[in-house]
């Protein structure tokens, strides 16, 4: 089997029976490709790849890349998949890649924004043209649904229920959930689907994406990125579009919400992944502390 028939087979099992979503399978598939050009550089078969080539691979791709331990963690996981994948298929007799093990990383909180910058940095797209009227739709339902980026630009029109106040979204792998959204968002898109939607889409509107771009196609996660940076750029913060997420969920349990309702609302699978949401309201507490009450806190440090 050459590489272009593996990595094609591979790709079909990542989305078939592992149910990856398509942007963890082009990692995976970039990164075995990377794999398999290695072993070949080195003359070394599939079949009598074992752990010694394994961490070979990943320490050339230290060294001339300088890739972390976040990113050798992630390389790791695609080389299990794949020999899981070259085992089932007979091409090995074992996978070592089990044999490897995942660098410790260091644990960092979520960036959140308080809500006075948020709104500050939603309120200042200039939405005269519409470009700006899509981007504060956009942002403001990501901002209100808690939303991955991937997850708003897969949504389609009928998706949205706006009376109703609330969309059908899928997530990783594929799993839809419900989400709700707030007056601000029912109202920026009541405007968006009204005027600029149908400026976008043109006379024929080939088109069932909710959120397009110039062309009239749908808008891509990249160019979704890029819009936000910018706007974040202007109103003098560094943030990156998935901390609106991290934003919705602070926000969540600052106002009472519990945990199990904010895992629903943000489709995670365990549990584990929103408590870490309840670490940054610790950390924001503390802060407001040190900050608010410095006459105390100088008071202890002497003490």
């Amino acid at each position: 089997m050459n590489k272009k028939e593996l990595l094609k087979r591979f790709s079909s099992r990542l989305i078939a029976i592992e149910r990856r979503s398509l942007l963890t399978r082009d990692c995976y598939i970039a990164e075995i490709n990377k794999f398999l050009d290695f072993l070949e550089d080195k003359k070394i078969l599939l079949e009598k790849s074992d752990s010694v080539s394994l961490t070979a691979y990943l320490a050339k791709r230290h060294d001339e890349e300088g890739i972390d331990p976040r990113s050798t963690a992630k390389a790791i996981s695609a080389l299990r998949s794949f020999f899981r994948f070259a085992k089932d298929e007979k091409l090995v007799n074992d996978n070592p890649a089990e044999l490897l093990e995942s660098p410790k990383q260091k644990s960092t909180l979520p960036e959140v924004l308080d809500k006075d910058t948020v709104e500050n940095l939603l309120d200042n797209i200039n939405t005269n043209g519409l470009k700006g009227s899509r981007d504060r739709c956009l942002f403001e339902l990501i901002y209100s649904a808690g939303l991955r980026v991937s997850e708003a630009a897969s949504l389609n029109v009928n998706d949205i229920d706006i009376e109703g106040k609330i969309a059908k979204v899928r997530g990783k792998g594929k799993k839809e959930r419900i989400v709700l959204f707030g007056k601000e968002a029912e109202d920026q898109l009541k405007l968006y689907l009204s005027f600029t939607r149908p400026k976008l889409a043109g006379k024929i509107d080939k088109s069932k994406a909710l959120f397009l771009n110039r062309r009239g196609r749908r808008i891509s996660r990249k160019g979704i990125w890029k819009n936000y940076t910018n706007y974040a750029a202007l109103t003098g913060t560094t943030s990156h579009i998935h901390t609106l997420r991290h934003s919705f969920a602070t926000g969540l349990l600052e106002n009472g919400a519990d945990l199990r309702s904010v895992q629903e609302l943000l489709g995670h699978a365990n549990l584990a992944t929103t408590q870490i949401y309840t670490h940054v309201n610790t950390a924001i507490l503390r802060e407001n502390h040190r900050r608010y009450l410095p006459k105390l806190n100088s008071i202890r440090e002497r003490d």
